[in-house]
């Protein structure tokens, strides 16, 4: 399993030592949630604070587009330092082309390009795409907050989706986003998921005993 901790949770006073625990901890990915104050009611990272992180760790920069604009913000955040950008087909209104150019243009960059899609948007918005992306975000929480509960229906969004990239012999990846922790983390990797982002699980107790322990998950 992949372990993707979300910097969101990261006590900023502490964040050199809790970087250099995750560095240390068998984290694979960093997961930033961006934020506009407009797509979500939150507002949270610019490409600055990217920059910091790359300069005090090599882990892979996970970006998640959660703004109005993912074609412009994808852009600056790549420049930034982003190895992994994922977006929302409601930012794009759904429209698949503008959605596949983006992936495109993601890739044209020389970076992996995501596609994800909130709680209660049909799954089908994903099914078109199994082929263009090399991972795709099924978010378990409403996005905008950290600290919420899983929502369980998300396993079987998992399974479905398992389905369509295993017919469509893609080789693309699922990540799964909320609520993430021990229990949780079983139930996402028995559905077929293969990266976990876990923010309050992971800094809110012992940050490499919480990775480790997200990295030893596997499907029972």
């Amino acid at each position: 399993m992949i372990a993707a901790p979300s910097v969101l949770s990261l006590d900023y006073s502490r964040m050199n030592e809790e970087v250099r625990q995750l560095n240390e901890s068998g984290a694979q990915y960093l997961h930033f949630d961006v934020m506009d104050g407009h797509f979500v009611p939150n507002l949270t990272f610019g490409p600055d604070i990217l920059k910091g992180f790359c300069r005090i760790s090599d882990l892979t920069k996970d970006v998640h587009l959660m703004v109005d604009d993912p074609v412009y913000y994808s852009n600056v955040f790549i420049e930034a330092g982003a190895d992994i950008i994922t977006f929302h087909t409601e930012a794009m209104q759904n429209n698949a082309g503008m959605i596949k150019d983006l992936a495109m243009s993601i890739h044209a960059q020389g970076r992996k390009a995501g596609l994800t899609l909130r709680p209660g948007t049909d799954l089908l918005s994903l099914k078109p795409f199994m082929n263009d992306f090399d991972l795709f975000l099924i978010m378990s929480v409403e996005p905008g907050f950290g600290g919420q509960k899983f929502i369980p229906e998300s396993a079987d969004r998992i399974r479905q989706l398992k389905q369509w990239i295993a017919d469509s012999q893609s080789k693309a990846l699922i990540e799964v986003d909320g609520g993430i922790n021990a229990e949780t983390a079983q139930i996402c990797a028995d559905a077929g998921a293969d990266i976990l982002v876990a923010g309050s699980f992971v800094f809110r107790n012992d940050i490499r005993k919480a990775v480790q322990q997200l990295c030893a998950v596997h499907a029972s």
